[in-house]
């Protein structure tokens, strides 16, 4: 499937990401505070827990390379293996032999470990709704089957995937939601893109806090 425009970006779909992601950060205030004590107590209890409270990696959005901000969750040799390997680190948070106390406990129980990410939103990196953000890798392998949706929409804290969740399975690839989206975005309002985005952060919320799981 291929494009040859970029998909566009609403005034309004901008302000509310803006101003939607600036709230959140002063709203999870506390928990922005639990969340470093707690990641300084796994560090001072467990030597292998030890490094920095922030990991960085490179994803695409709009067809460019930036650095997504996440809490680190590896402990610092399996970052290390990450690093040598030239792999990402999405491929072994799923193993919790691999994670830190608080990441095992906290964060990636809660999803909290994206929390930074609306840092990534109001840099303009990111939109509140649109495709999670893919690595260099996976977006190459897209290139080269034609997909290039990637090039030319801004990369999502959330998105359809994420709460297109039936069961344990997804009814669509993510590839075919994701174009729904995109479609959604050049053919919808303003204002029906707007509600749909809501739907989908608000949809987001419900599955978090039921502990269904999101597909990251």
């Amino acid at each position: 499937w291929k494009m040859s425009e970029t998909v566009p970006y609403p005034l309004l779909k901008w302000g509310t990401d803006k101003l939607l992601s600036l709230i959140l950060i002063l709203i999870f205030t506390p928990v922005w505070i639990f969340i470093v004590f707690s990641m300084l107590i796994s560090m001072a209890l467990f030597p292998a827990d030890r490094g920095s409270l922030f990991y960085r990696e490179k994803r695409i959005t709009r067809g460019r390379e930036f650095d997504i901000l996440k809490f680190r969750v590896l402990r610092k040799d399996v970052l290390l293996q990450v690093q040598k390997e030239g792999k990402y680190s999405r491929l072994y948070e799923g193993d919790s032999s691999k994670l830190t106390w608080a990441g095992r406990c906290l964060l990636k129980k809660w999803y909290f470990d994206e929390l930074p990410q609306l840092f990534n939103i109001v840099k303009g990196d990111m939109s509140l709704v649109g495709p999670r953000p893919l690595v260099v890798e996976e977006v190459n392998e897209l290139l080269k089957q034609g997909i290039m949706y990637r090039d030319f929409i801004l990369a999502g804290w959330t998105g359809p995937v994420q709460v297109e969740v039936k069961g344990e399975t997804l009814q669509k690839t993510a590839t075919e939601l994701d174009l729904e989206y995109l479609d959604r975005c050049r053919n919808w309002s303003s204002w029906q893109l707007w509600w749909y985005d809501i739907s989908v952060l608000y949809q987001t919320i419900q599955i978090i806090l039921s502990g269904k799981g999101l597909k990251f």
